[in-house]
């Protein structure tokens, strides 16, 4: 109980970090230009990863399937750029705070994808979820006229391209290494922003003090630092407590912007984030438990072995071996028996 809590602290510290990145980021603009930021920001990630991977490689030995482990990545790689570089555009043309929660529909966006890609049913709180999402972007950032800024729509489109990095994470980190995976995305990352940078000529680098200190904190910090300290801390706590929680980052990155950056919140502002925040809540309150039960239990009932439910679970939930075993272990056969011998005690 105690490493759970542990880790509940450990990824709402992940939240006001990625919370201050907003900031960071606001404040790099400063005197960098876009790919400049994410060039150095990624190079960091990608030099540290590097060093984590190759530790790990030597423990674990030889990878199995490199070729596919290398691709999966770059697709990873591909969509975190685009996030990315839609969001720090935007970030020139609006505020820190619409930033941070417009990035947080990212977290609805992904059943869609999974609709589309997958055929995977969107279940009635996603829907919910995607109709409030919703009405808060419309709270948040519509104008009088019923449009856009640029800025709140680069940042919109950022959130599908963090959805797909989402997506297929969740993907290939079933069938491959997590450390591979993550360092071949951040060289993706790296060499699409190189790239980048010198198509619309970014080259001249005349970077303040200020500037450094924020690029350094994304590159070390918000990246490799979080992402190390996420996957410890997610091993303790289960998929959907982990996305409620890491979606308070948008509220973290609009009070670091209030305090530090003095922006002014409207009450609309505030009625609009509330509004995707709870869509953010609501979406992540999963329906999976309760077809995997239902799965569980008919395949006791006829007589179906364990293995065959594991492979039913993961079959039809599209879930890894490790959480569908947690599903058996938590709705299996001796669940049920505790359960009829507290009935008869009673």
């Amino acid at each position: 109980m105690m490493k759970k809590w542990l880790a509940i602290g450990g990824l709402i510290l992940v939240t006001v970090i990625w919370g201050g990145g907003f900031v960071a980021s606001d404040m790099a603009l400063g005197s960098m230009k876009p790919f400049q930021i994410m060039m150095v920001r990624f190079l960091l990630a990608s030099v540290l990863m590097g060093m984590i991977s190759m530790g790990q490689h030597k423990k674990e030995g030889k990878l199995e399937n490199r070729a596919g482990a290398i691709k999966a990545g770059i697709l990873m790689g591909i969509a975190l750029f685009a996030g990315f570089a839609l969001q720090i555009i935007g970030l020139q043309y609006t505020t820190p705070s619409k930033n941070a929660f417009l990035t947080a529909l990212n977290v609805v966006i992904v059943p869609f994808i999974a609709f589309i890609i997958l055929k995977k049913k969107v279940g009635m709180k996603g829907i919910i979820g995607a109709i409030m999402s919703v009405i808060g972007v419309a709270l948040l950032s519509l104008n009088g006229n019923l449009t856009l800024s640029l800025g709140d729509g680069l940042t919109l489109l950022c959130a599908v391209g963090f959805a797909f990095q989402i997506f297929f994470t969740g993907e290939f980190v079933k069938k491959y290494p997590a450390s591979v995976l993550n360092m071949v995305q951040m060289i993706t990352a790296f060499v699409l922003s190189a790239v980048s940078l010198v198509i619309f000529g970014e080259n001249d680098f005349q970077v303040t003090t200020q500037g450094w200190l924020s690029v350094l904190y994304l590159g070390v910090i918000s990246t490799t630092v979080c992402y190390l300290l996420q996957t410890a801390c997610q091993k303790y706590v289960d998929e959907t407590k982990a996305a409620i929680v890491l979606s308070m980052e948008s509220v973290f990155g609009t009070i670091f912007s209030i305090i530090i950056l003095h922006e002014v919140i409207t009450l609309r502002m505030v009625i609009g984030c509330a509004t995707i925040l709870a869509a953010v809540i609501i979406s992540n309150l999963s329906e999976t438990e309760g077809e995997a039960k239902g799965i569980i239990e008919t395949g006791y009932e006829f007589g179906i072995s364990e293995e065959e439910i594991l492979a039913r679970l993961q079959k039809k939930l599209n879930i890894s071996l490790a959480e569908a075993q947690e599903y058996v272990k938590k709705f299996g056969r001796k669940n049920k028996s505790e359960d009829s011998d507290a009935e008869e005690n009673g």
